[in-house]
C-alpha cells in the first residue's frame, strides 16, 4: 500500500538552449544582411557578351541605368534626361575620380543611350565606361 503519491515534476522549458539558437539566428540575419547594396527597382534585360571581361574596380561607380522605355536611374534615383548633363557635371566636380557604371536594357532605345553618352562627355568624364552585360551560357 502506497500511502504517499509520487509527484510528478512539473514540465519545463530549457531556457539556455532557445538562447543559444536566437544568438545563432540572430548572428546570421545580421551578416547575411549586412553587404547587400540597394538595387534600384528597375527590371532590365542585360545584353550578352562573348568578349567581356570583370573588371575589378577599386570602388564602386555611380550605375547610370536605362530602362527599356528610356527611364534614366542614377544609382536609386530617377533623373531626367534634360538634367542629366549638369548633374554629372557637378558630381565630377566634386570628386573628380567618380566614375560611371552603363546598366542599360537590350531593349532601350538606341538613341537614349546616345544620348546618355553625350551627357557623359559634356561633363567632362574621362576614361573608359563600364558596363554591364550578362555573360553568355
Amino acid at each position: 500500500m502506497n500511502f504517499y503519491p509520487k509527484r510528478r515534476r512539473t514540465p519545463q522549458v530549457i531556457i539556455v538552449s532557445l538562447i543559444d539558437i536566437f544568438a545563432i539566428l540572430l548572428i546570421f540575419v545580421i551578416v547575411s544582411t549586412q553587404f547587400k547594396k540597394a538595387q534600384p527597382a528597375v527590371s532590365i534585360k542585360l545584353p550578352e557578351s562573348k568578349s567581356a571581361t570583370a573588371a575589378q574596380p577599386k570602388r564602386e561607380p555611380l550605375i547610370l541605368t536605362i530602362s527599356k522605355d528610356s527611364q534614366l536611374f542614377l544609382d536609386e534615383k530617377p533623373v531626367v534626361l534634360e538634367r542629366l548633363g549638369p548633374l554629372l557635371r557637378e558630381l565630377v566636380t566634386r570628386d573628380p575620380s567618380t566614375f560611371f557604371a552603363l546598366n542599360a536594357d537590350r531593349e532601350a532605345p538606341f538613341g537614349t543611350v546616345m544620348n546618355v553618352l553625350d551627357g557623359l562627355k559634356e561633363a567632362g568624364v574621362k576614361g573608359s565606361l563600364t558596363a554591364f552585360m550578362e555573360r553568355s551560357k
